[in-house]
Protein backbone atom coordinates (compact mmCIF):
# COMPACT_ATOMS: atom_id res chain seq x y z
CA UNK A 1 0.00 0.00 0.00
CA UNK A 2 1.51 3.53 -0.73
CA UNK A 3 0.09 7.25 0.01
CA UNK A 4 0.31 8.78 -3.32
CA UNK A 5 -0.99 6.93 -6.56
CA UNK A 6 1.51 8.53 -8.46
CA UNK A 7 4.75 10.71 -8.46
CA UNK A 8 2.24 13.66 -9.59
CA UNK A 9 -0.04 13.07 -6.32
CA UNK A 10 3.46 13.05 -4.38
CA UNK A 11 4.65 16.24 -5.54
CA UNK A 12 1.35 18.08 -5.63
CA UNK A 13 0.44 16.64 -2.14
CA UNK A 14 -3.43 16.76 -1.84
CA UNK A 15 -3.46 20.62 -3.27
CA UNK A 16 -0.64 21.33 -1.07
CA UNK A 17 2.44 21.04 -2.79
CA UNK A 18 3.28 24.70 -3.23
CA UNK A 19 3.50 25.59 -0.14
CA UNK A 20 4.95 22.05 1.27
CA UNK A 21 7.93 21.95 -1.17
CA UNK A 22 8.52 26.26 -0.84
CA UNK A 23 8.86 25.56 2.70
CA UNK A 24 11.25 22.66 1.90
CA UNK A 25 13.48 24.96 -0.50
CA UNK A 26 13.12 27.76 2.16
CA UNK A 27 14.49 25.68 4.68
CA UNK A 28 17.25 24.14 2.65
CA UNK A 29 18.45 27.51 1.48
CA UNK A 30 18.59 28.89 4.97
CA UNK A 31 20.54 25.67 6.57
CA UNK A 32 22.72 26.30 2.82
CA UNK A 33 23.52 29.98 4.45
CA UNK A 34 24.11 28.97 8.00
CA UNK A 35 26.87 26.63 6.61
CA UNK A 36 28.30 28.42 4.00
CA UNK A 37 28.78 32.33 5.81
CA UNK A 38 30.80 31.62 8.50
CA UNK A 39 33.32 29.40 6.16
CA UNK A 40 32.97 32.67 3.78
CA UNK A 41 33.55 35.17 7.11
CA UNK A 42 36.56 33.02 8.10
CA UNK A 43 37.89 33.37 4.94
CA UNK A 44 37.54 37.15 4.51
CA UNK A 45 39.23 37.10 8.38
CA UNK A 46 42.47 35.24 7.16
CA UNK A 47 43.20 36.90 4.39
CA UNK A 48 42.48 40.29 6.13
CA UNK A 49 45.36 39.11 8.56
CA UNK A 50 47.37 37.82 5.80
CA UNK A 51 47.14 41.41 4.57
CA UNK A 52 47.64 43.59 7.71
CA UNK A 53 50.95 41.36 8.43
CA UNK A 54 52.23 42.13 5.14
CA UNK A 55 51.91 45.69 5.50
CA UNK A 56 52.85 45.73 9.02
CA UNK A 57 56.12 44.04 7.30
CA UNK A 58 56.75 46.35 4.76
CA UNK A 59 56.90 48.91 7.21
Amino acid sequence: MTAFASFADFLAMGGHGVYVWSAYGLCMALLTLNAVLPLLAHRRYLNDLARRRRREKLL
